[in-house]
């Protein structure tokens, strides 16, 4: 495509914090399966027109399109299959970085390319909050402008998720009726949430999350050397992306004062607690209050599985293994941290709502987590 109407002002809804765009990554790391399963599909030319790519934020989804795409925009055309001068049944996925394709296609130049994403709003100030119907009407006239020299065509979606209802309509009658060459990539990270008609139209990739040592050797790959990958792993769920940011505001060092303070629970050392709190105030602080509330909310989601499943995970910090072994002895009690989970997540959507002191919301979960660590003394 030509470049989207893409303000160089404003950031691209489709590049993680921290991280190269996914155009410009050029290896899949952990997803040798559906990596795969693409090429099986491809060398065996039963190439579906509608692919969705599915799994958790930052496990490679979107590298994994634009992977796809730089790879059939580079294969012969279908005219081409057969006869005496058939190409070589193709091995992988991967394409030269410095191929003219690859080129054109990080720099959005590539007129066989379609990206559909969040454009800039009327005002071109800020980011639409969702794909309007119109930017799918774009994708519409991209394949009808394009089908007339034939040839392979392709639309990367990112991310399905955040199309509108009428965008997502028009999405579908595409797919009810796809244009001739064209492959569709959606990318999606809650795929329950799409239309079960769009669902049921597209091939479904799943992507996993990512170990351990996938995620270190990222991690090296962006430049950051991390001392305990199994601890990132943890905390980010197995998402590179989560990870990196993670990595950036030192996520494992904050998760590690969090289970010495709440070590002490059910007596709160509210001195430390007050200390955590307080390092999400102020200007610039944004990305440490977002960071301080998940891993409130994880340790707590980590904490009741421990205590349903009464297996303990790899630890994300020294003694969170002997801290969930003493806080969650029982479902009981599991149960009674899920509750409080779900509770604290509502009351923290709730203060950022009516912009609540981001210090006095953090303390007062504290405080509430420690009213629950109270009931193993009854």
């Amino acid at each position: 495509m030509a470049r989207d109407p893409h303000s160089d002002d404003l950031p691209e809804p489709d590049r993680t914090d921290g991280a190269p765009h996914p155009r410009d990554v050029h290896i899949l790391r952990g997803q040798d399966r559906a990596e795969a399963a693409f090429l099986e599909a491809f060398n065996s030319g039963r190439l579906h027109h509608g692919w969705l790519l599915t799994g958790p934020k930052g496990v490679g989804k979107a590298t994994l399109a634009w992977r796809i795409a730089r790879f059939l925009l580079s294969q012969p055309g279908p005219e081409a299959a057969g006869g005496f001068f058939a190409p070589e049944v193709p091995q992988s996925l991967s394409t030269p970085p410095d191929s003219p394709v690859a080129r054109r296609l990080s720099a959005l130049s590539e007129p066989r390319l379609f990206l559909l994403r969040r454009a800039p709003n009327d005002k071109g100030d800020a980011l639409s909050r969702d794909i309007t119907v119109g930017e799918v009407r774009k994708l519409k006239s991209f394949f009808a402008l394009s089908s007339a020299d034939g040839g392979r065509r392709v639309a990367i979606v990112d991310a399905a998720d955040d199309m509108n209802p009428a965008a997502a309509n028009a999405l579908l009658k595409l797919l009810e009726e796809p244009p001739e060459g064209a492959v569709i990539l959606l990318i999606s990270h809650q795929p329950a949430r799409l239309l079960p008609t769009i669902r049921s139209r597209c091939r479904v990739l799943s992507l996993a999350p990512l170990g351990a040592e996938d995620v270190g050797t990222i991690l090296m790959e962006n430049g950051i050397e991390a001392e305990n990958p199994v601890a990132l792993a943890e905390l980010s769920g197995g998402s590179a992306g989560a990870a990196l940011r993670i990595a950036a505001l030192d996520g494992e060092g904050l998760y590690a004062k969090l289970i010495r303070l709440f070590s002490t629970l059910p007596d709160l050392a509210r001195s430390n607690a007050l200390a955590i709190a307080e390092s999400t105030a102020g200007r610039g602080k944004e990305g440490q209050f977002d960071l301080t509330l998940e891993l409130i909310d994880l340790f707590l989601a980590r904490l009741a599985r421990a205590g349903a499943t009464r297996q303990l995970p790899p630890e994300a910090a020294g003694g969170e293994g002997q801290l969930f072994a003493r806080l969650c002895p029982d479902p009981a009690m599991a149960r009674t941290w899920a509750e409080l989970a779900q509770t604290l997540g509502i009351r923290a959507r709730q203060g950022r709502a009516v912009n609540l002191d981001p210090a006095a919301l953090v303390m007062d979960m504290f405080l509430k987590i420690n009213d629950a660590a109270k009931g193993l003394r009854q």
